[in-house]
């Protein structure tokens, strides 16, 4: 079985959508989560991009929707 690399394409997603406005948003975190959650598993290495993504967003990305979104990112993908 090869290898997912799925995580890959989930870094480059979030790249693009970090440098299209400098800031991600819950609808392009729920579209990087939805790559980990195609093949149905979210495995480690999708998990350790999930969790790079959430610790790059700054105070201001955090508003009351995003958090919301994060804790549903949580919860899917077990971090």
């Amino acid at each position: 079985m090869t290898p997912s690399r799925d995580h890959l394409t989930m870094a480059y997603r979030s790249i693009e959508c970090f440098s299209n406005d400098g800031k991600l948003d819950p609808a392009e975190l729920q579209k990087i989560l939805d790559i980990a959650l195609a093949d149905g598993v979210v495995d480690a290495d999708e998990r350790r991009v999930l969790v790079s993504i959430i610790g790059k967003l700054t105070p201001t990305e955090l508003t009351p929707k995003m958090q919301e979104q994060i804790a549903k990112v949580r919860a899917a993908a077990g971090i």
